[in-house]
């Protein structure tokens, strides 16, 4: 696995990362613990350094899980957790929760320091660093030694320009993936801000791996999406199909989009078992032509760029 540069903060992140969100979460339809700490085990083996978390997942149990399977490797991989959404289950954005947030996120994952924090998804109108307090905070938490960069996890274009344009954050998790691309039009500026991009939800939940076709029904998480949303998701991924080389499969293409893209960091797909760990992380050994890239783009630009599907 080949590591990149994370921004200007002199961290060097495996290009394929780990998404923890699924680890032994019945919101994913898995509770298997022991599956959940090979997973990261056999991440480790596979290269891959980078794991991002967040207080909020699963009740805090997917910090758990981590800090037992990287408490002995501890300095060899780069940990990244979000405050916002609590552990207990409550949401509190406010200034005065992030230390305690951090604090709690600390003793699940047996460590003293995490590499990155990001506020999770915290609303628009906090984001502008010139009126939100919060950016203080996580500057003085950095003074401290208890965080190495902070930012924010965010969905939109807009919400990233305006965190590059109004805070010091070196950090951003963002929506992008085949079908939602609106956000790449702010990744050159970020780039140019010494901002290190974390790419999430880089298989569209699950349909962009090739998995779900015509007909596919949830009763997990993705149970929130609308009869007509899954029928326009099945037919663009009948669109998608057509663009994908011979001999690849679409859940390597749709990663190797992602990583066509020179500013990106690191992408985080989520795995929910073993088998789909390694087979997200064989998709950096190889890249797509620029002409694939041209025409996957060009299928965003004219069939969702203007009409973009709920996540």
């Amino acid at each position: 696995m080949k590591n990149r540069p994370f921004g200007n903060t002199g961290i060097q992140v495996s290009e394929i990362g780990l998404g923890a969100w699924q680890l032994a979460n019945p919101d994913w339809g898995v509770n298997d613990t022991g599956e959940a700490l090979r997973i990261v085990q056999r991440s480790l083996e596979a290269g891959c350094n980078f794991f991002d978390t967040a207080s909020g997942y699963n009740g805090g149990r997917s910090e758990e899980l981590l800090g037992q399977a990287l408490k002995t490797v501890r300095k060899d991989v780069i940990i990244c957790t979000k405050c916002g959404y609590n552990a207990d289950g409550t949401t509190d954005f406010s200034t005065g929760n992030i230390r305690p947030s951090l604090e709690g996120s600390l003793r699940r994952l047996q460590t003293d320091y995490v590499d990155i924090l990001l506020l999770h998804e915290r609303p628009q109108e906090l984001m502008d660093g010139k009126k939100a307090s919060q950016f203080a905070e996580l500057e003085k938490l950095k003074g401290e030694g208890k965080l190495r960069a902070y930012g924010v996890s965010l969905d939109w274009q807009v919400e990233l320009e305006k965190v590059v344009d109004s805070t010091s954050s070196e950090a951003a998790e963002v929506l992008y993936n085949v079908f939602y691309q609106g956000p790449g039009a702010a990744f050159q500026k970020a780039q140019e801000r010494g901002v290190g991009l974390i790419v999430k939800v880089p298989l569209d939940s699950g349909w962009l791996s090739g998995k779900y076709r015509r007909g596919a029904s949830f009763s997990d998480i993705r149970s929130r999406w609308e009869p007509e949303v899954l029928e326009r998701r099945s037919a663009l991924i009948e669109q998608f199909a057509a663009l994908v080389p011979p001999g690849r499969s679409l859940a390597h293409t749709a990663l190797q989009y992602v990583l066509a893209q020179p500013q990106v960091s690191t992408v985080i797909p989520g795995a929910k078992s073993v088998e789909q760990a390694l087979d997200n992380f064989a998709a950096a050994e190889d890249r797509l032509s620029p002409e694939t890239i041209q025409a996957i783009y060009s299928f965003w630009e004219g069939a969702l760029k203007d009409d973009p599907l709920p996540w």
